[in-house]
């Protein structure tokens, strides 16, 4: 194991030290008690069957088979605490990782999101956290215990009889270095048959989500194509793991019975002199055997393990990556932001030196309603994700109200700032539950928010109104009936800054014209950006920036800049032109 996963695990395990050091106690109870057992039975067999007695003192075969069943019923009782206290541990180390997973991911921007595939972020939360918690209740129940039995069993034997462990002592070395090397290439072997199942999770999960566009372009024999061939690679990587895997309890078996024979043998014929008792040899066997039980269950438990450190090397290689994580607690609060936005000198790219925004320079002023128009890949939409910081810019300066965007509590700018977007994400919960967003409103303030955004006759008629649950992603909703609620939910947490993204797209152009009324009303006491390609919807707006291959080349109303006859004229007259095609 490497010395990074051994230092990830004594992480996850630190927290945990006082009741894992008490079951460490306990687990050294329940060896004693393993090894007194065979121990009372050589007693029984040396001190009075072999002498024909019954009794020795006050000590009786009764007493002492009385203290054998005790010793037997206090081990398990001792047993039963140790498994239930580990499996507690366990569950508490694993649900203190998944959190902290989770809250990584929600915390981490989105430059990190951009490179993150979410199937795999998915495959991190699920099966890499169920294969750590099978690590720890599994075979943490059984770890200690078992390393324990197997030091002090070999002291024991060394106790009983010198010559007779250096005689086993040739079979132990090569059982550990057997375990070793298979272990090892079972490992390397776990480590890609891991990354093929992230990779066929991923296509699953990715599949799943976008079947209604595999179905509309008749893509499914090509998909079960490429399923079969990710399960098969799948398949076919588990195929030497497992062979490896039922092939070292035999070796161990035969290796088992080898020492066996060779211990018996050496007795018999009395090798370096062995002259034993009955019950001697006996214990010795007995601990001969022992000693395979608990080195059997490690093998056992090879796969288990190799799955795990796999696992948490994932999870780890997740969560150590500090530079993607967002503050959320530093940084000046904006209480209520006037909603003034400067873009100075801003120059911006995605990747190195591949400008998307250059030399980027206006002003929002608070009330103010401005328009981006431009092509695709022109920077509008780049522009409205600056202003929430979900990247940081290379160049320049941005500020909120005179304030540096890098200076203000990045939580607080965000509360300030709305966005509908197209595409608006509904979540399988109910109505008030996707406008409020665990924000404390009363049902008052979401039924306000649902009459502003003209949703009042599409949430009336559902069975239970506010209340109705929604399926997952919303796909019980139209697109126009998302984008009602998205507006809804806008209007419910009424932020100082809107930002409109092709947010009308997929209205009906009766309920957009509703709508329209509700954002000219609040456009004239709040900043709004609009993004939008049907230029129609923002020649009222009191300013338009118009993009070209991430510069501003024009900028003025409606009204100026048809009049100009410039790039804007050409796009407004293109767009009037398609419309009477």
């Amino acid at each position: 194991m490497k010395s990074k996963t051994t230092n990830r695990i004594i992480k996850l395990l630190k927290p945990k030290a006082k009741p894992l050091a008490i079951i460490s106690v306990i687990s050294i109870i329940i060896t004693i008690c393993e090894l007194v057992k065979p121990y009372i039975i050589k007693i029984v067999i040396d001190d009075y069957l072999s002498l024909g007695i019954y009794e020795k003192g006050f000590v009786t075969i009764g007493m002492l088979g009385a203290i054998y069943i005790g010793i037997v019923l206090f081990g398990n009782i001792l047993d039963f605490v140790v498994t239930t206290a580990t499996t507690m541990v366990g569950e508490d180390v694993i649900y203190s990782l998944r959190n902290k997973l989770y809250k990584y991911i929600e915390n981490a921007n989105v430059p990190f999101h951009d490179k993150t595939p979410a199937g795999t972020l998915f495959v991190r939360v699920t099966n890499d956290i169920e294969d750590i918690t099978t690590l720890f209740q599994d075979v943490a129940t059984t770890a200690i215990k078992d390393i324990l039995l197997i030091i002090v069993l070999i002291a024991m034997m060394i106790y009983i009889s010198v010559k007779l462990s250096l005689i086993y002592l040739i079979i132990l070395p090569i059982t550990v270095i057997l375990a070793l090397v298979i272990t090892k290439a079972i490992n390397r072997l776990y480590t890609y048959s891991k990354n093929l199942r992230t990779k066929l999770n991923v296509f699953l999960a990715e599949s799943i989500y976008g079947l209604k566009l595999i179905k509309i372009f008749g893509r499914q024999y090509e998909k079960q194509k490429e399923c079969e061939k990710l399960t098969d690679d799948f398949r076919r990587s588990r195929t030497k793991p497992t062979l490896l895997e039922g092939l070292l309890p035999g070796i161990m078996t035969i290796l088992e019975n080898l020492g066996i024979s060779l211990i018996s043998w050496a007795c018999i014929n009395h090798w370096l002199g062995l002259t034993l008792e009955v019950g001697a040899i006996y214990v010795f066997i007995t601990y001969t055997k022992q000693i395979f039980e608990p080195i059997n269950r490690i093998i056992e438990n090879i796969e288990t393990v190799q799955e795990s450190i796999v696992s948490i090397d994932k999870v780890y290689e997740i969560i150590e990556q500090k530079q993607y994580l967002e503050d959320f607690g530093k940084g000046i609060v904006l209480e209520k932001a006037e909603g003034k936005i400067e873009f100075r000198n801003v120059w911006f790219a995605y990747k190195d030196e591949d400008w998307v925004l250059k030399d980027i320079s206006f002003t929002i002023n608070p009330g103010e309603s401005i328009a981006l128009v431009g092509k695709t890949g022109s920077g509008k939409t780049t522009i409205t994700n600056l202003i929430n910081r979900f990247y940081e810019i290379q160049k320049g300066e941005i500020l909120i109200d005179g304030i540096n965007i890098k200076d203000i509590n990045i939580r607080s700018l965000r509360q300030n700032i709305g966005i509908i977007l197209q595409d608006p994400f509904i979540f399988a919960k109910s109505i008030k539950e996707n406008i409020s967003l665990s924000k404390n409103l009363s049902d008052k303030e979401v039924i306000d928010s649902i009459r502003l955004a003209s949703a009042e006759e599409f949430v009336s008629a559902l069975p239970n109104g506010i209340d109705e649950i929604a399926k997952e992603r919303g796909s019980s909703y139209s697109a126009g009936e998302k984008q009602l609620l998205a507006f809804a939910r806008i209007f419910a947490h009424n932020p100082s800054i809107f930002i409109l993204d092709e947010a009308t797209a997929n209205i009906d152009t009766h309920t957009e014209q509703l709508i329209q009324k509700s954002i000219d009303e609040i456009s004239k006491e709040k900043t709004s950006i609009f993004i939008a390609h049907r230029l129609s919807t923002i020649v009222n707006v009191d300013k338009i920036i118009v993009l070209s291959d991430g510069c501003i080349v024009e900028e003025g109303n409606h009204h100026d800049l048809v009049e100009a006859g410039g790039y804007y004229s050409s796009l407004y007259n293109s767009y009037y032109e398609s419309l009477t095609v």
